[in-house]
C-alpha cells in the first residue's frame, strides 16, 4: 500500500495549481493556439519586444524548442521577426495585431471558464481569498 500524499502547505498547494493547470488546458477551445505558443504571444505581450534568448530565458525553455515555436508563429503571421538595430547580428521578435488578437482569444475564452465556475462554487469572501493567493502564486513564481 502507498503512502497517502504529504499534507504540507507545500504539497497542498502543488497539486491544487497542477490540477487546476490540467483543467484549464482541457477547457481551451479545440481550435486555440498550442500552450508553447500561447506562452511566447503573452510573453511578448507583458514584456514588449524582445531577442529570442530573452524569450526563451522567460519561458524557461530550451532554444531550440523556440525557434521552432517562433517559426510556426512567424509563419502564420502572429509575431514579426526584425534584426536588431543595435546588433545586426540578432533579431527581435514583436508581437502582431493578429498574434494579439488570437491570443486574447484564447485568454478570453479561459477567464470565462474560470469565472463561471468560481461564480458557481465560490463565495465573495473565497473569491477575494483568490485575488490576494493569485498576488502570492505570481510572487511565488518570482519571474516577469
Amino acid at each position: 500500500m502507498f503512502p497517502p500524499p504529504p499534507q504540507d502547505p507545500a504539497a497542498v498547494l502543488r497539486r491544487a495549481v497542477n490540477r487546476l493547470s490540467r483543467r484549464m488546458r482541457t477547457e481551451r477551445p479545440q481550435d486555440g493556439l498550442p500552450s508553447g505558443r500561447l506562452g511566447v504571444l503573452a510573453h511578448l505581450y507583458r514584456s514588449g519586444p524582445s531577442a529570442p534568448g530573452a524569450i526563451a530565458a522567460a519561458l524557461h525553455v530550451q532554444p531550440q524548442s523556440l525557434t521552432r515555436t517562433l517559426a510556426a508563429l512567424a509563419g502564420d503571421g502572429m509575431v514579426s521577426r526584425t534584426r536588431d538595430a543595435a546588433d545586426g547580428r540578432s533579431h527581435v521578435i514583436e508581437l502582431t495585431d493578429r498574434g494579439f488578437a488570437a491570443m486574447a482569444r484564447d485568454v478570453r475564452h479561459g477567464d470565462t471558464w474560470l469565472r463561471e465556475r468560481m461564480d458557481a462554487e465560490l463565495n465573495d469572501t473565497e473569491r477575494e481569498v483568490l485575488r490576494l493567493a493569485a498576488a502570492l502564486l505570481d510572487r511565488l513564481a518570482g519571474d516577469e
